[in-house]
């Protein structure tokens, strides 16, 4: 019996191509073995075993993607990230990017949201993204609908606008209205959500749970919790 060999070998012999680009063939998820997709270059498959190159198979070079997910509340941002699964990419996604295991990768975590908090999280292995999310960070609207109890003091909403200071430093003016009797809309730049609790402490309130549903000009849209989608082509933050 023979010794099995690299996956990457048998492709490219079997093409025949080079072996760099069998690699791309099999990262790419064009390969599949006893028709199972293998997209690991150094899997070692045996002599019996069928080979197959799906059709419209090519060696273009992975783009770097962006993922977005509905991260659920009280998900550290390491539990967030291990949601970022196939079965879980949302079933209405319409970027027409294929799937294949280097995107869930390196993925930098960008403005990340506190754990009790839940809504939209951003995951990127595109450095102009992570590149504008990290420089641009205190230019970016987010949008974050704050569930709260108790009564707010006079003049309460003024003051969550421009009129707190934390540790002795004045907060940026922001955009804070009421959607309903017990949740508030903040629209701020420049303030991260982990001090939405304390915001609320300052007049009267108490924040019972935190949803971001925008970033920029990114909205989260129909995510259901736990679920992701790609970022589409065109969109921007």
């Amino acid at each position: 019996m023979a010794e099995p060999i690299r996956l990457a070998k048998r492709v490219a012999a079997m093409l025949p191509c080079s072996r760099r680009e069998a690699e791309q063939y099999i990262e790419g998820g064009w390969v599949r073995v006893d028709g199972q997709v293998i997209e690991e270059p150094q899997f070692r498959v045996g002599e019996g075993q069928k080979v197959e190159l799906d059709a419209g198979a090519t060696t273009a070079t992975l783009e770097p993607v962006t993922l977005l997910l509905h991260k659920p509340a009280g998900a550290s941002d390491e539990q967030a990230q291990a949601m970022l699964q196939p079965a879980a990419r949302a079933p209405d996604d319409d970027s027409g990017v294929r799937s294949v295991k280097r995107h869930f990768s390196q993925l930098a975590v960008l403005l990340p949201l506190p754990p009790p908090a839940s809504g939209l999280a951003v995951f990127s292995q595109d450095r102009r993204i992570v590149r504008k999310l990290t420089e641009d960070a205190l230019s970016i609207e987010q949008e974050l609908i704050a569930q709260v109890s108790g009564t707010i003091v006079p003049d309460g909403l003024a003051r969550l606008s421009h009129g707190l200071a934390f540790e002795g430093r004045p907060l940026p003016p922001i955009k804070v209205s009421w959607q309903n009797e017990t949740r508030l809309r903040f629209a701020l730049k420049g303030i991260p959500p982990y001090l939405v609790p304390w915001m609320c402490e300052q007049v009267g309130l108490r924040l019972e749970a935190l949803k971001r549903i925008r970033l920029g000009r990114l909205p989260m849209a129909g995510l259901a919790p736990g679920q992701w989608r790609y970022l589409r082509p065109g969109e921007r933050f």
